[in-house]
C-alpha cells in the first residue's frame, strides 16, 4: 500500500489549473492549424489564424486564453493500492482550485445556489469530481476547466431504439446548427451513446476531454460514426465563431456503453476551441 498526502494533491491541482487556463494542448493547436490549411473561406481563415495568435500571446504573457476560466471538472483514477492521508480527495482538489483561482486572479464562476446570482463562492469551488477505482498505486488527475458558453450548448436525448443511427447524426447536427456561434467554434464534440441517463453524459464529457483531438475510436464502426457526425456537422456551415466556414468542429469523439433494450441514450458534450485540460500522475 502506497501513501500520498492530500497536500501533494492540492499542489498538483493548483499547478494544473494555472497551466491549463494558459496553455492550450498541443493536439488541439495542431488540429486548428490543420483546419486553417483546409479552410476555403477567407473570413474563417482569418478567425482560425486569430485563435492561434491568441494562444501564442496567452503563453507569452502568462494570461488565460479566455476570460471564462471555467468551472473545474476533474477526472480522478485512484489506484486500489493507494492510501490518501491528511484528508479527503474532494477537500484536496477543492483546496488546489481555490488557491489557483485566488492567487492567480482567475475568474470565479461557481454559484452556491443556482437560483441566486449573488451566491458566487469566490474561489471557483466546489470542483466537479468524477472518481474511478483502477489497479495500481497511482493517482491520475485530469483537470479540465469548462467554460459556460460551450457547456450551455450540450444536450442529452433519450431516443427510442427505432430512431437508429440517422437520428443520432441528425440530432447532433441540428443542435450545433442551432447553437451557432454561442459555443465559440471550432468545437471538439464528445458523444456518449448507450448506458443510462447519467452514464451517457459522463461518457460524452470524458471522451471530449481525455482523448487526443481527432484520435479515432479503436472500433471501426464507432470510428465511422465519428466521421459521419463530423462531416455532417461541418456541412452546417456554422464555421469558426459562427461566422461561416468549412470548420465547425475539429473532431468528434464517441464513446459507447451497453444499454437497456428499450433505450437509446444519447449525450452531446460541446467543447469550445479552448479545450483546456491538464493531466498529472502522482
Amino acid at each position: 500500500m502506497r501513501e500520498i498526502s492530500v497536500a501533494a494533491i492540492t499542489d498538483a491541482v493548483d499547478a494544473a489549473c494555472r497551466e491549463a487556463v494558459v496553455h492550450l494542448p498541443d493536439d488541439l493547436l495542431a488540429a486548428v492549424r490543420g483546419a486553417l490549411e483546409r479552410e476555403t473561406r477567407p473570413r474563417a481563415r482569418d478567425i482560425l489564424a486569430l485563435i492561434l495568435h491568441n494562444a501564442e500571446v496567452a503563453v507569452q504573457d502568462g494570461l488565460p486564453t479566455c476570460q471564462d476560466t471555467g468551472l473545474v471538472v476533474i477526472f480522478a483514477d485512484v489506484g486500489l493500492d493507494l492510501h490518501l492521508t491528511g484528508g479527503t480527495l474532494q477537500e484536496a482538489v477543492d483546496a488546489g482550485v481555490s488557491r489557483a483561482y485566488t492567487e492567480a486572479f482567475l475568474r470565479p464562476s461557481v454559484l452556491r445556489d443556482p437560483l441566486d446570482r449573488a451566491s458566487n463562492t469566490g474561489d471557483n469551488t466546489p470542483v466537479v469530481l468524477h472518481v474511478r477505482l483502477v489497479p495500481g498505486d497511482r493517482l491520475t488527475l485530469t483537470v479540465a476547466p469548462k467554460g459556460g458558453g460551450a457547456e450551455n450548448m450540450s444536450a442529452l436525448w433519450m431516443l427510442t431504439p427505432a430512431a437508429g443511427r440517422a437520428a443520432i447524426v441528425e440530432r447532433i447536427a441540428l443542435q450545433i446548427a442551432a447553437a451557432g456561434g454561442r459555443p465559440c467554434p471550432p468545437l471538439v464534440l464528445g458523444v456518449g451513446l448507450g448506458g443510462t441517463f447519467e452514464q451517457c453524459a459522463l461518457l460524452a464529457k470524458r471522451a471530449a476531454v481525455t482523448r487526443e483531438v481527432g484520435q479515432a475510436h479503436p472500433e471501426a464502426a464507432v470510428a465511422a460514426l465519428e466521421q459521419e457526425i463530423l462531416t455532417t456537422v461541418n456541412a452546417t456551415g456554422v464555421g469558426p465563431m459562427g461566422m461561416g466556414g468549412d470548420t465547425t468542429a475539429l473532431a468528434v469523439h464517441v464513446d459507447v456503453a451497453p444499454c437497456h433494450i428499450a433505450s437509446l441514450p444519447l449525450a452531446l458534450n460541446v467543447q469550445c476551441h479552448a479545450a483546456r485540460h491538464k493531466t498529472v500522475v502522482l
